[in-house]
């Protein structure tokens, strides 16, 4: 992970948005799937409708 990213991780901790390092990892994690995931479902459905 570049360290501009680390960076920014440890500051979003140090003010209190996240309890830790990995916490905030795992949230960006998860709305990453959530966001891309919807899409992905989104696509496949239009895709299977236009078949």
């Amino acid at each position: 992970m570049p360290e501009q990213q680390l960076d920014m991780i440890s500051y979003m901790v140090a003010q209190g948005k996240f309890p830790s390092a990995s916490e905030a990892i795992r949230t960006a994690v998860r709305e990453l799937i959530d966001e891309r995931g919807e899409k992905l479902l989104r696509r496949s459905e239009m895709i299977e409708a236009l078949s």
